[in-house]
């Protein structure tokens, strides 16, 4: 039976994923770790650790399941680059799977995405949409950022000086490299992502909902059945569904 440790575990994710593993005989939660609590005194009894908590919060639970040799499952986002940075220096130890979405379901909107991108060409201009529910804290979201990288490595763009956040006042026309990026925010949407491929005459639209949290909840399970023996390096959720 694999041994879970959910770092973040009073949060909306972590609740989620504790009430999917309940259901699972496969796994176990040993040790469901929130402010106030000690990961380091339970980190030996578990196999893998599952980290859904904040931002700035990572870096160190990453440095701690690299000293204890333990795999790691990311899914919190809104990281900045040098906490990035400190994350992916601890995968040298450890085998991690950081991902912005662990859906099947987004996984596959990836996986269009890019191949839309690749086939349509150029002459689409690109904009990404999304929602989510009023307490989310980061914009965009960690999935349509990924969205708007994928868009732009199949285009040859640096992301970061293609990205275009939302419109506002006399900005001219539209450019042909830049990738359009919408944050809107209200209710309780879990998630909802749309990638748009426009040009004269036709529009592509690849759309996904999520309308429970526990579809993230069981990928990331099934990341975290997956990467136990794995190799140390950094993996996503297309490495464990095999679509790369």
């Amino acid at each position: 039976m694999l041994k879970i440790i959910i770092n973040g575990a009073r949060g909306r994710m972590g609740q989620a994923i504790q009430t999917c593993a309940g259901r699972m005989p496969e796994v176990q939660v040993i040790a469901a770790i929130d402010l106030g609590n000690d990961l380091a005194a339970v980190i030996e009894q578990g196999d893998v650790v599952i980290e859904f908590s904040t931002h700035h919060v990572t870096p160190g639970v990453a440095t701690l399941c690299a000293q204890h040799r333990k795999p790691l499952v990311i899914g919190t986002t809104g990281h900045t680059a040098e906490e990035r940075r400190a994350i992916l220096q601890q995968a040298q130890s450890i085998p991690m799977v950081w991902t912005a979405n662990f859906s099947t379901g987004v996984n596959t909107l990836f996986w269009l995405t890019r191949k839309a991108a690749e086939i349509l060409g150029p002459g689409y201009d690109l904009e990404i949409v999304e929602m989510h529910h009023r307490h989310k804290k980061d914009a965009p979201s960690g999935t349509a950022k990924a969205l708007g990288e994928i868009l732009a490595q199949v285009r040859r763009l640096q992301y970061e000086e293609a990205v275009r956040h939302g419109r506002a006042g006399l900005v001219g026309e539209r450019t042909p490299a830049e990738i359009g990026m919408h944050a809107v925010r209200g209710g309780d949407v879990v998630g909802d992502h749309t990638v748009i491929f426009a040009t004269a005459g036709e529009r592509l639209e690849l759309t996904h909902k999520a309308s429970s949290r526990e579809t993230f909840a069981q990928g990331a399970l099934r990341a975290a059945q997956w990467v136990v023996g794995r190799p140390p390096g950094v993996y996503d959720m297309q490495d464990v569904l095999g679509l790369k």
